[in-house]
């Protein structure tokens, strides 16, 4: 009895003497000394008691596989897997005399019901998403997806603090070099990645380039995209730590599809998607080509609008670039308190920040109307992307091109657009091109970056990124 009492000891020190880890002898068959292990913050006590009591009658009538549940799985005894388990959510059943423990496979984490994403609404289609539980998360893509070659697998990363990484694929259409390479990454991940916990820190391990401006890794909570890409040749990968689905191989113009696209009618799903484009150059170029016409290039505005131009910004004491960075960065501001307050007072900073660029700094003199329309219709443009990711980096893209305008006008927009395509020509995404398909230049797909095809046509959703020339 000291054995079992000096053990319960040892295994509450182990667990720095929490309040809710719970370690206690209980009497069971055969004689044996047996300790219960879990916290009972992450554990169903009726669960445990009820598994257990399956457990002894098994043990009393079925000396072999006394142990032979669904939800348990008897192993040799090592104090550090029992810390994994019992961190993990598991209820283990110590037993001194043989030295073997029992996991309970039934954790009761705490998650969210699967409502739709707030960050990606839509008007049409499905409004589930995904919730941090990998079980629940599984199931709803396995609800959409019902085929046996939907391969899921699991990698655990971290040395401490561990997390898991679940990554899916179809085994007929994902590319084997795209996924050797997302294996290695993960494979990377073991000793560096401890104590994950938010999307970013995935995405520097997997992104191929880190450091640029444009994601490389698309994020979605919602299931419908994640069949739809899964579909598409994709693999996606999901934690036990956040909502967000990481979507790998991606290109550029994948930002761009909604699901709405493909629950409207064919010439009104092109429309917004050609709308959607347009827009990514809208949001970058268009301050620029403000601050460079009014810098230098007054020349190519109608003579009318160009008397007004200038009467409007004669009052204005310093340069556009200046004028432009005022609204700007005002318009930022607003943006970040509205995500960060309450939403009861969004509404309320809405009104105020509508107030201070609308008419108060034009009426001070500090900005002309001119620019405030510019940079409204900027701000407007840079959220039509259905991808909070790629609209964030579209905001900060804008402003090196304000600089090469201010600098040299019409010919430092074409540097830096020179400077962007090289780039985005260089990018690869799982070392797929993050351009396909205009570099490297495919006509067939081509189209699919404006028009969505019609379902008759193909038996399923048209695809912009093809990496084995086959559909599903």
């Amino acid at each position: 009895m000291l054995q079992l009492e000096s053990m319960v000891e040892k295994l509450k020190a182990t667990f720095y003497n929490s309040v809710d880890f719970i370690a206690r002898e209980i009497s069971f068959p055969k004689d044996q000394y047996a300790i219960l292990c879990y916290y009972s913050s992450m554990a169903n006590k009726k669960d445990v008691q009820d598994i257990l009591n399956v457990l002894k009658v098994q043990t009393t009538f079925n000396e072999k596989s006394w142990d032979a549940t669904t939800s348990s799985r008897k192993e040799a005894y090592n104090l550090e897997t029992l810390v994994d388990y019992v961190c993990q959510g598991y209820t283990v059943l110590l037993l001194l005399n043989t030295q073997q423990m029992v996991r309970f496979s039934i954790p009761n984490l705490p998650h969210r019901s699967p409502d739709e994403p707030t960050n990606e609404a839509i008007l049409r289609g499905a409004h589930e998403g995904f919730v941090e539980d990998t079980d629940v998360n599984l199931g709803l893509i396995r609800k959409r997806m019902r085929v046996p070659d939907l391969i899921v697998k699991k990698v655990t990363v971290g040395k401490d603090n561990k997390a898991d990484i679940y990554y899916m694929y179809l085994a007929r259409f994902a590319n084997q070099e795209n996924l050797n390479d997302l294996e290695q990454k993960l494979n990377n991940m073991k000793e560096k990645a401890d104590g994950l916990y938010a999307s970013g820190q995935l995405n520097d391990f997997v992104e191929d380039n880190p450091l640029s401006p444009f994601p490389q890794i698309m994020n979605t909570e919602r299931p419908d995209r994640v069949f739809a890409n899964l579909s598409e040749g994709k693999i996606v990968m999901m934690s036990d730590f956040s909502p967000t689905a990481y979507v790998a191989p991606v290109t550029l113009f994948s930002f761009y599809q909604s699901p709405d696209d493909f629950n409207s009618r064919v010439i009104v799903g092109s429309f917004y998607r050609m709308v959607r484009v347009f827009s990514f150059i809208t949001a970058i170029f268009l301050p620029a080509f403000y601050i460079a016409i009014v810098s230098f290039h007054y020349e190519v505005l109608p003579i009318e609008l160009s008397k007004k131009l200038k009467l409007d910004i004669s009052e204005i004491p310093y340069r556009p670039i200046f004028e432009a960075l005022i609204v700007e960065i005002i318009i930022e501001l607003i943006r970040e308190a509205s995500i960060r307050l309450p939403q009861a007072l969004v509404q309320t900073i809405g009104i105020v920040g509508g107030l201070v660029v609308g008419d108060v700094i034009i009426s001070a003199g500090l900005v002309s109307n001119m620019v405030v329309i510019v940079v409204a219709l900027t701000a407007i443009s840079s959220y039509v992307a259905p991808s909070v990711e790629l609209n964030t980096s579209v905001r900060v893209l804008r402003f090196p091109f304000m600089f090469a305008a201010a600098l040299l006008g019409f010919f430092g927009i074409l540097i830096g657009a020179l400077i962007l395509g090289v780039h985005l020509c260089n990018l690869k995404s799982l070392k797929s091109p993050y351009i396909y398909p205009i570099v490297p230049f495919d006509p067939k797909k081509t189209k699919q970056i404006l028009f969505r095809g019609k379902h008759t046509t193909s038996g399923t959703q048209p695809t912009s990124f093809d990496p084995k020339g086959k559909k599903p």
